[in-house]
């Protein structure tokens, strides 16, 4: 009910325009084209390719108990919850099963860790059936979406866990993965990875080359994040579907940063149908941003002299002092449009998406963009520069399910 009144609000506000013809956003009042973006952001179904709360909440040692379960509704900690959600039009955000690099090298590859984080996000699910739905399709998300919940889809970031058996990858779908990051920060088994300098495969292991075929048998989409470009054009060559970065930002605003896709891997993943979902850390939007981490080890110095950490009540009016003192330590959310605009402009508007990386990028994220109340945001700045509803649509979510179902087409024909 709540997305038909929106979407009727939108329809009153741009009647009040005073024509037929199509409306020119950009000359439009800002406090009306506010109203025009809180409306499609409720009218149209948002989903975002990687959100950290279950290791956000891991390291905060939640447990599935009563004094704990009010946590993922509502707080003051972290970028995410579901009143937060709400407000800001969220609809499925992809929870991150995080395997740090660290747990790669253990016996089991991090498996026991994913295993751990997953029956985390089915509790919560199970917890508030009326606010949280489980998704393992597009379908799923719509019906969840109508019913007022937000889905809960999941992917894994970093597919260690996968150890050396392909069975693994059936395992983890059951559980209701749905897109693997081939690694993580150093490189795994399967892949080298934009961080390491180690250069292990040289691109894909042999073993990885099978790893992306069976992701494909099996429906789980391939996440090319955080891979190097060696492994991403390796990985384009193997796959019978679609791709996504589910988390990454363009390489042309950050110079010498591989975590970023350069110009031309935007434009091979558009060929290949597949969606770059913007990343909203500072680091991955501006290289001038890039270079004040002094600044922000200075403001962690200060936190740790008061003994806080950023995530603290209390913590929150010393950020923000030091933020109007450094303005240029942020990027805003211009910049994130920017980014949108690099690809569409590369790839076209079928190829772009949103993969925020909220708490899983700590204070720097953009003025404009800091939790997940904010999506009006984007939209606001998207529409004054002439982004159409239609396009904002594809950005918002349409993109990203038109891959999700052709991997499961894909799969469906193998």
């Amino acid at each position: 009910m709540k997305r038909i009144l929106s979407f009727l609000s939108l329809v009153c506000i741009m009647a009040s325009c005073g024509t037929k013809e199509t409306i020119n956003y950009a000359n439009m009042a800002d406090e009306q084209l506010k109203k025009v973006a809180d409306s499609l952001a409720h009218a149209y179904i948002i989903t975002d390719g990687h959100v950290d709360l279950p290791f956000r909440l891991k390291v905060k040692n939640f447990r599935l108990e009563q004094e704990f379960l009010g946590i993922p509704i509502s707080t003051t900690e972290g970028d995410f919850d579901f009143e937060r959600a709400k407000k800001g039009g969220l609809d499925a955000p992809f929870m991150s099963i995080y395997i740090p690099s660290r747990y790669q090298l253990q016996e089991d590859n991090g498996k026991a860790l994913a295993d751990t984080l997953i029956t985390m996000i089915d509790g919560i699910i199970t917890a508030h059936p009326d606010k949280f739905g489980k998704a393992g399709s597009p379908a799923d998300v719509e019906a969840n979406t109508k019913a007022g919940k937000v889905s809960l889809p999941m992917g894994m970031e970093n597919a260690a866990p996968v150890g050396n058996d392909l069975a693994n990858i059936q395992y983890f779908y059951d559980r209701g993965i749905r897109y693997m990051t081939l690694t993580h920060g150093k490189d795994n088994q399967i892949s080298d990875s934009s961080y390491d300098t180690t250069q292990t495969w040289k691109g894909l292991s042999p073993f990885g080359e099978e790893v992306v075929r069976e992701m494909n048998r099996v429906g789980v989409m391939v996440d090319i994040s955080h891979v190097s470009d060696s492994a991403f054009y390796d990985a384009l060559k193997i796959t019978k579907a679609p791709m996504i970065a589910s988390h990454s930002s363009c390489r042309y605003f950050t110079p010498g940063f591989q975590r970023n896709m350069s110009d031309d891997m935007i434009k091979e993943l558009g060929k290949n149908g597949g969606v770059i979902q913007i990343n909203f850390g500072a680091s991955f939007l501006d290289s001038v941003a890039r270079t004040n981490s002094k600044l922000l080890d200075s403001l962690e110095n200060i936190l740790a002299e008061k003994k806080l950490t950023s995530r603290d009540a209390e913590a929150q009016p010393i950020i923000d002092q030091f933020v109007k003192n450094h303005n240029e330590l942020f990027s805003d959310v211009e910049k994130v449009a920017d980014h949108i605009d690099r690809v569409k402009m590369l790839a076209g508007i079928d190829h772009v998406g949103i993969g925020s990386d909220y708490d899983g990028v700590g204070d720097s994220l953009p003025v404009g963009l800091k939790d997940v109340s904010q999506y009006p945001n984007l939209i606001f700045v998207l529409l004054k520069r002439g982004y159409t509803p239609e396009e904002i649509e594809k950005i918002c979510y349409k993109n990203v399910f038109r891959v999700w179902n052709k991997v499961i087409d894909v799969a469906s024909t193998n």
